[in-house]
């Protein structure tokens, strides 16, 4: 059984279809990228998946229980947490705090020790600077935080929204071997990217979305070999 299942999901915003009956899996422990240009639908996806859309029509599987039409906080409940676009953090509040606000359901906060442990061994910069505020950190160390709040959650899936968005390239590299470290620790990431060939280089499989369709699938090293990608999305 797939950790996650989208089944003919149709969503977008009021009148405006985004999704166009898309389907795919997401399968335990791995890295699963999505990538497209501007517009195909990618953050709309991930805005559906955790609550924020409510779906048209279509279903959200979790380990074999629709959870479509659930609140967000719902949908983190049940395991699925999503690091934003932008981060999004609590600029006045310290890095310390805006890390307790990712473990406010019980089951985290019961272990939030524990995770913060994990978390300062993944990004030591944050243990340093624990009592700093958040918006006086530079993008890099941002981005380092809004992924640790998300991970205090203990999230079964976590889903980044253009997480290299801002960054410099050597902090882009270094944001992807993260990446695969979090997930060799055993979360299942969905990768929502533009840089496509950063994110199908780390993915297990990959998926193409082009006007809220799935034009492209497979493993990620495979799809950096088709040509069609080549031509359309790494200009070569």
């Amino acid at each position: 059984m797939p950790l996650l299942e989208i089944k003919n999901l149709m969503s977008g915003y009021k009148k405006v279809t985004v999704l166009h009956g898309l389907s795919f899996q997401v399968e335990g422990k791995e890295i699963l990228a999505v990538v497209g240009s501007n517009g195909a639908g990618k953050t709309t996806l991930l805005k559906t998946i955790s609550g924020l859309l409510h779906p048209f029509s279509g279903e959200i599987v979790l380990e074999g229980t629709p959870i479509q039409g659930l609140e967000p906080h719902q949908v983190v409940e049940r395991g699925i947490v999503q690091v934003p676009e932008g981060r999004q953090l609590f600029s006045y509040m310290s890095v310390v705090q805006n890390l307790q606000v990712g473990s406010h359901i019980q089951e985290a906060r019961n272990r939030r020790q524990d995770t913060l442990k994990m978390i300062f061994t993944l990004f030591p910069v944050l243990e340093e600077r624990q009592q700093q505020m958040a918006g006086t950190l530079s993008g890099g160390e941002q981005q380092m935080l809004a992924t640790a709040r998300a991970l205090m959650a203990r999230p079964k899936l976590l889903m980044m929204d253009e997480p290299s968005w801002g960054l410099a390239p050597f902090l882009v590299r270094r944001l992807f071997e993260t990446i695969c470290q979090i997930n060799q620790q055993g979360c299942t990431i969905l990768l929502v990217e533009q840089h496509v060939h950063q994110a199908l280089s780390i993915a297990t499989r990959g998926y193409v979305l082009e006007r809220g369709n799935v034009v492209m699938q497979g493993g990620g090293k495979e799809l950096l070999k088709d040509e069609r990608l080549k031509e359309s999305y790494l200009g070569m």
